[in-house]
């Protein structure tokens, strides 16, 4: 699998690990950034071109997920979701990492690096691209609603303001 890594630098450190690991793993890492440590760095671009490239590789048949890492994970989640077919969730244990991939079908996770060891994070990312979407039907139709609204600003036979 191709995973795509965007840190800034709360999560350098981490970033260079876990891309280790996931090579060790047999996945191809794609490093979006950054390379050298600068503490007044901006992490949105970083997370945003990881997460374009998940979405470039999926809509090119490749299988990938993303990894994005900060110093809470809340800024990086919040980056990557503003992609366009992005799924991007919060993960801060093995079962909000499992779930993620079964019943949101997340394609990128956000982990923050100043909040758990890079063991727990090399946990969670393994338990995430490892797990597949379940593909029950309450999740499949939660998921073409979230897209729909990303799409169109509405869902059809919902509410919304």
């Amino acid at each position: 699998m191709r995973i795509h890594i965007g840190t800034d630098h709360a999560g350098l450190e981490f970033s260079q690990t876990l891309q280790q690991h996931l090579r060790e793993q047999g996945h191809e890492v794609i490093d979006h950034g950054p390379q050298d440590f600068d503490p007044l760095d901006d992490y949105p671009a970083f997370c945003i071109n990881a997460a374009k490239g998940v979405i470039a590789d999926q809509e090119a048949g490749v299988q990938a997920l993303g990894v994005v890492f900060g110093g809470s994970g809340n800024g990086e989640q919040i980056s990557a979701n503003k992609v366009r077919g992005i799924r991007a969730a919060l993960v801060w244990n093995e079962s909000t990492a499992l779930l993620a991939r079964q019943h949101n079908d997340a394609n990128v996770i956000a982990i923050g690096a100043r909040q758990h060891t890079v063991d727990e994070a090399i946990s969670f990312i393994d338990t995430f691209i490892a797990e597949p979407f379940s593909f029950e039907e309450r999740h499949v139709r939660r998921i073409a609603q979230v897209a729909e609204f990303e799409a169109t600003g509405t869902i059809v036979g919902k509410h919304v303001d």
